[in-house]
């Protein structure tokens, strides 16, 4: 739309009737001219594995095939990045739906390229939806010898990209949303946070509350797999097949800017790099799966491995309870039915969710608004997050500076990001699953299923903690009507909390509208 407004009227109109017509001219590059690669099997990885100081199994039990550590706060999950990436000394792999070229993702992509100039062999896939005004930087980084870019379901108009949506939206509506990195083929972060400043704490003005697992033992080789699988599909085009603008000249930059240096001092202070430094971080041994999309969804094709079909026979049936976090909730009938046949059988159903003052999208609120009444009228719980809160997502207790909101205009400075189920203080699930139709039906994605008693209670728990100070408890009044409670001020509000009339004005228009299957 800017580059529309660069341009006068006529000429743009011309471009857009000649784009409109001759748009089914210009088609996907041949995928046979693709290199073939695959993961690089790793007997031993001594850098990894002396930073990670993984400890024997207990006698007598069956070792588990995943050691885990929980990353809950911001700073640790780029720390653990870095990490991985600094120890790698032969493969990375990295799959992402959004890498942005701020601070933080900034730093991680010179991490990259340092690798690289190692001998460290790099493979980087990523979702071409938010890839806009990257193309220099990816370009400077795929013409390295050892970093290869692959762009899933790319856009072939690169400056006006709405114009793809026009001529090829079928395709472009669909994209992966899957995260993960892996160093070595042996150490791994699977979750829910993309690569930004908003995901890691990089600035004070934006922050997302998230949750990922960095897993060692065999269920990463598992993931590397699945890697492959995604690499090799029919929607993974190598950049350069794709993008013709010149390298960045000014990539890599010869040091950090001062913002990069001041997020640096930062997270040098967190939990994890504390522990890494003292080489005491502490990983819980559990019975891991992982639970992955056909990357074939990504071509509306049908096909057998479906993540929802999949992540139910993971987890299994609830017998007592079942946690839900989602920052997107939108159940549809089929799923609010499922739910509320749980809480009829005694299950103790609980939702949490964002407020509509703290989604940055309205109209999937739009979406989960529609379910609200009829979920507790059935006995579910439905908590949504305030906007301004330091929302951590599920933990395990760790100690964490909160994230701050700033309050600028319009935006909903902390928001929760963060995608896990817990069952029954058993079973655990971590990824990038919104419990929502685009997720189920359009998007590919991925997560872990964590089996282990202990740390499923201890997410719980501060689950349960961080809701009565961070979260409204949404009811019905005696006349059937939905109210807010807000725990902190006591108080018990008659509309949607903090949200300006013509935000709750257009969620309530979108809600009569059939656009469900597309949220």
């Amino acid at each position: 739309m800017r580059g529309l407004c660069r341009t006068d009227a006529p000429q743009g109109a011309a471009v857009l009737l000649a784009v409109l017509l001759l748009g089914g001219c210009r088609a996907l590059p041949d995928l046979s001219l693709r290199e073939p690669s695959w993961h690089i099997p790793v007997a031993a990885a001594p850098q990894l594995d002396s930073m990670l100081h993984l400890s024997a199994p207990e006698r007598g039990v069956p070792p588990p095939n995943a050691h885990v550590y929980v990353l809950d706060h911001p700073h640790d999950a780029f720390t653990a990045r870095a990490a991985l990436i600094a120890n790698a000394r032969v493969a990375l792999d990295v799959q992402y739906y959004i890498w942005r070229n701020d601070v933080s993702g900034g730093l991680l992509f010179q991490y990259l390229h340092q690798a690289a100039e190692r001998g460290v062999r790099v493979r980087v896939l990523l979702d071409d939806n938010n890839t806009a005004g990257h193309d220099a930087v990816l370009a400077a980084l795929d013409a390295h010898p050892n970093i290869q870019i692959r762009l899933f379901n790319p856009f072939l108009y690169r400056k006006w990209r709405f114009l793809g949506y026009l001529t090829d939206f079928p395709r472009l509506n669909r994209r992966m949303h899957n995260k993960s990195l892996t160093a070595d083929n042996r150490v791994a972060i699977v979750g829910g946070r993309n690569i930004g400043d908003e995901y890691f704490q990089g600035t004070d003005e934006h922050a997302f509350a998230d949750l990922d697992v960095l897993a060692a033992g065999g269920i990463v080789g598992q993931i590397s797999a699945d890697f492959d699988r995604y690499w090799q599909s029919d929607s993974a085009y190598p950049l350069a097949h794709i993008v013709r603008t010149a390298p960045d000249p000014d990539f890599p930059p010869q040091a950090p800017s001062p913002a990069q240096q001041r997020y640096l001092a930062q997270n040098a202070r967190t939990p994890l790099a504390r522990a890494l430094a003292r080489g005491k971080i502490r990983l819980t041994a559990a019975h891991t799966r992982l639970v992955s999309d056909d990357p074939a969804k990504a071509l509306d094709r049908r096909t057998r491995s479906n993540i929802v079909a999949a992540l139910n026979d993971a987890l299994d049936t609830p017998a007592r309870d079942l946690y839900l976090v989602s920052p997107y909730f939108v159940p549809t009938a089929k799923g609010a039915q499922i739910l509320r046949d749980f809480a009829a059988k005694g299950v103790g159903v609980t939702v949490f969710t964002n407020s509509l003052r703290a989604t940055d999208v309205a109209a999937v609120h739009s979406g989960y608004a529609r379910y609200r009444k009829p979920l507790l009228q059935a006995g579910v719980q439905l908590y949504e997050f305030k906007p301004a809160a330091p929302k951590p997502a599920p933990s395990t207790g760790k100690k964490h500076k909160p994230v701050r909101d700033r309050g600028l205009t319009g935006s909903s400075a902390t928001s929760l990001h963060a995608k896990t189920f817990i069952i029954d203080k058993q079973r655990v699930f971590v990824g990038s699953l919104n419990l929502d139709p685009r997720s189920a039906r359009l998007n590919t994605e991925m997560g872990l299923v964590i089996r282990h008693p202990r740390l499923a209670g201890q997410m719980r728990q501060h689950l349960q903690e961080d809701t009565r100070h961070h979260a409204y408890r949404v009811g019905l009044n005696r006349h059937g009507r939905l109210i807010w409670h807000d725990p902190q001020s006591g108080q018990t509000l008659q509309q949607e909390p903090e949200a300006g009339f013509w935000r709750r004005w257009l969620v309530r228009v979108l809600s009569v509208l059939p656009i469900e299957r597309l949220l």
